[in-house]
């Protein structure tokens, strides 16, 4: 377990057979050199986006299999993911494996989307991954209960749709706003356009029509968010403050709690899933909502863990199992829909906590 503070590193350990170690994620040579030093076969990457591509060249560079929950970053010009897929030839080369965002959204909405395609539809109109919850944290009028430098990232970007007969494309941010029923008694939440690494991945291996990505954000998170555009702190361009030369959203970051204190505080149920359009096996127009959802009591009893932190984590722990197992193999840059979803949702039910469907 490593960490750029050791003593974050080290209160993550919960198991005498695993270690802590200090490390820059921003230097390849280091991740490389850790790895070496404890022959490491697997190197999952849970840190901030921005970290992605040292972490990735690292563990390639080390001859270690790559795993992440979130891709690397896009810009001008780049879409999410673009520099890894770039260097599919050298982890092709040397027999190696990055399995990339296999975490909750993007990884366990990709599975569902590859079990639809393959179990459920003979043809697909569109896939569309919903995700939504009704997450109260008692104290704090606005508390994200994940990275908020991420959140700025992904919600106020342009959003991409993925058309066949047009490719990528991108949209307005927060735009084209629906009203999407959740499952587990959370009920109607506004849901609006967010990147994401779904609509980058899934599209290169399951044949659909159209992909979008909607976050159900609700209106008090959005108006935050179209505010801290409107004032600039979702800049990440440092400014001079003081005499200080500091970044914007790094502030934001820094004044609001952090995402692995909340669970105490936190009440309600998380829910992700992936909606599908199509054609069932039986020719018949049919529509599914795949989903998992997750009550941070539950998860906060039988693990010690926020329900959000909880239900990204357990998704790159289950393809740890399978890859490990040979259950699930392959060398190159794949997303989670390149392999066989069955197998992976069996496991997600062992876990404790099932997977549900339902029709539309």
């Amino acid at each position: 377990m490593a960490d750029y503070d050791l003593a974050k590193a080290r209160a993550a350990l919960r198991d005498a057979r695993f270690t802590a170690a200090q490390i820059d994620a921003s230097d390849p040579a280091a991740v490389a050199a850790l790895c070496r030093e404890h022959k490491i076969t697997h190197v999952l990457n849970a840190v901030d986006p921005r970290f992605v591509m040292p972490i990735f060249n690292g563990a390639l560079d080390a001859g270690a299999d790559y795993l992440d929950m979130a891709m690397s970053l896009s810009g001008p010009g780049v879409m999410l993911g673009d520099e890894q897929f770039a260097a599919e030839p050298r982890w092709l080369a040397a027999g190696r494996l990055a399995l990339v965002g296999i975490g909750v959204e993007p990884g366990l909405s990709d599975v569902f989307a590859r079990y639809a395609a393959d179990h459920l539809f003979s043809r697909i109109d569109e896939i569309g991954i919903r995700d939504g919850g009704n997450l109260v944290v008692d104290g704090y009028e606005f508390a994200p209960s994940f990275s908020v430098w991420t959140t700025i990232e992904e919600c106020l970007n342009p959003p991409v749709i993925w058309e066949k007969d047009r490719g990528w494309y991108t949209c307005e941010p927060l735009s084209e706003p629906e009203t999407f029923d959740f499952p587990g008694g959370i009920g109607p939440v506004e849901c609006v356009h967010v990147e994401h690494e779904e609509v980058l991945l899934i599209p290169r291996w399951v044949d659909a029509g159209k992909v979008t990505f909607k976050y159900g954000l609700g209106k008090e998170f959005i108006d935050v968010l179209k505010t801290l555009r409107k004032l600039g702190l979702d800049r990440t361009q440092p400014v001079t403050v003081g005499g200080v030369r500091v970044s914007p959203r790094d502030v934001v970051a820094a004044v609001l709690p952090d995402p692995a204190t909340l669970g105490d505080r936190m009440t309600g149920t998380t829910c992700a899933g992936t909606l599908v359009t199509g054609l069932g096996k039986d020719g018949l127009p049919r529509s599914v909502y795949l989903y998992h959802l997750v009550d941070n009591e539950w998860s906060m009893a039988s693990y010690g863990a926020q329900a959000v932190v909880w239900q990204t984590a357990v998704n790159p722990i289950i393809a740890l199992e399978l890859l490990a197992a040979g259950t699930w193999n392959g060398t190159g840059v794949l997303g989670p829909e390149a392999f066989d979803a069955v197998p992976f949702l069996d496991k997600l039910v062992e876990y404790g906590t099932p997977w549900g469907l339902r029709e539309q």
